[in-house]
């Protein structure tokens, strides 16, 4: 294993753990808490869209967010509800357009500065 898979692995294995401690710490200590993982189950359960199809919403989602930790956790949950690699990679090009898509009506913005400064025959 090289280093860099190595250092990736730690990381997904650390984020893991972390979650398993500090899942049961909460659940022990909180019924906010409690009542959010009540809610994910709830969330995640096979309805009008299935499980598989939940999480890879979930996995979109994640990258827009940034959030690491919600990416290792939704690409698995999609890889057990049987999603493929293909289906992960699509989830992820949805995300990846929907954080860069709202740039663009910032950049709209822009370009109304543009033209009051520089005035509309630009």
């Amino acid at each position: 294993m090289n280093e860099r898979k190595a250092l990736d692995t730690a990381k997904i294995e650390q984020i893991q753990r972390d979650r398993k401690e500090a899942h049961k710490f909460f659940t022990d200590k909180s019924k906010v808490y409690r009542i959010f993982t009540e809610l994910e189950e709830k969330t995640f359960q096979d309805g009008s869209l299935s499980k598989k199809h939940k999480e890879l919403i979930a996995v979109g989602i994640s990258l827009v967010n940034s959030c690491e930790s919600c990416l290792e956790w939704h690409i698995k949950q999609a890889l057990d509800a049987g999603a493929t690699l293909e289906e992960v990679i699509e989830a992820l090009e949805v995300g990846l357009e929907m954080g860069i898509g709202p740039t663009t009506v910032t950049n709209r913005f822009a370009m109304k500065v543009l033209k009051h400064y520089l005035g509309d025959n630009i």
